[in-house]
């Protein structure tokens, strides 16, 4: 009965008006995969959308079989109101990291903080 009533959702779902959204063209496309583990792709799509992205394999912990791939890469569009927005990123030990002029950063650290901190690096706690 189950299976009769997801069929039945899919055929609405398939039959549900998709409108007059047409596939965006590709315009270019190139990848490299190489025996070390390293690889790196980029694409560019009609409606201007770009992406890239590169990484390579690295120790990331203390053993030898602590291995894990770091990435780095970009990718741009345009808003709906013509601004393009890139974003920049690097995925690595030390989690992901994206930076855009569009992002959110935090706001400075505090003096009282800064100086907090710089009193535990020296008294060798940090």
């Amino acid at each position: 009965m189950k299976f009769i009533v997801a069929v039945a959702f899919l055929a609405v779902a398939l039959a549900a008006p998709q409108g007059d959204k047409k596939p965006i063209e590709i315009v270019s496309s190139n990848s490299e995969m190489n025996a070390d583990g390293s690889y790196s792709f980029d694409f560019e799509s009609a409606d201007g959308t770009k992406v890239s992205e590169s990484g390579s394999q690295k120790q990331v912990g203390a053993k030898p079989e602590d291995i894990g791939t770091v990435s780095k890469g970009s990718y741009s569009f345009t808003t709906p109101d013509g601004v393009v927005l890139t974003v920049n990123w690097v995925a690595d030990e030390n989690g992901f990291q994206a930076t855009g002029d569009h992002l959110p950063t935090p706001p400075p650290m505090p003096d009282h903080v800064v100086k907090m901190l710089a009193d535990l690096k020296a008294a060798g706690v940090l």
